[in-house]
């Protein structure tokens, strides 16, 4: 009996068709975790992109939004700060359609569009092309906090906020 289970287990230890099952069972987790980690940070950055180009569309409009214009001509004032924001959310002024990133709000988009201005040269550096010493711009600024499908939670990270901002020199007609 004894020579029997020497005879197997000499012929267990140079049989090599088990091998490749034992190694992809100790790579498989580590080789699955680190591609949910890939997936999970271009998440991360994608949300990103889309808010700051969010953010740029918002800003680029209150820049050459003027309410008084359309007093002057009679008809309803506009809220050009409201408007940018649904725009940098939802990517129209009138905010129906769904948020560029799921979950992000106008309440977390804030449009500066008075006294933000600033000297176009700045100790010896130019900072803006103008004809005049102060160029006023208009700023769009947000947050997002994002939640993502949980692998930084599953490491220990806590939640993460995007932050965002764009300024845009300021023209109104």
């Amino acid at each position: 009996m004894f020579k029997m289970v020497s005879r197997y287990l000499s012929r267990f230890r140079h049989d090599q068709r088990g091998a490749v099952l034992v190694e992809m069972t100790l790579i498989t987790p580590l080789m699955l975790i680190l591609s949910a980690g890939v997936f999970e940070f271009g998440n991360l950055i994608h949300d990103k992109l889309l808010m700051e180009a969010g953010l740029t569309d918002g800003a680029r409009f209150a820049a050459r939004c003027n309410s008084q214009m359309y007093t002057d001509a009679g008809l309803a004032a506009i809220n050009c700060a409201a408007i940018a924001a649904n725009i940098a959310v939802y990517g129209n002024p009138t905010g129906t359609a769904p948020a560029r990133v799921a979950g992000w709000q106008t309440s977390d988009v804030t449009v500066t569009t008075n006294n933000n201005c600033k000297d176009a040269v700045s100790g010896g550096v130019i900072q803006y092309r103008s004809t005049t010493a102060q160029v006023c711009t208009v700023r769009a600024a947000g947050t997002y906090p994002y939640t993502g499908v949980g692998m930084l939670s599953f490491i220990g990270i806590g939640p993460i906020t995007l932050n965002g901002s764009h300024d845009e020199r300021l023209i109104r007609f």
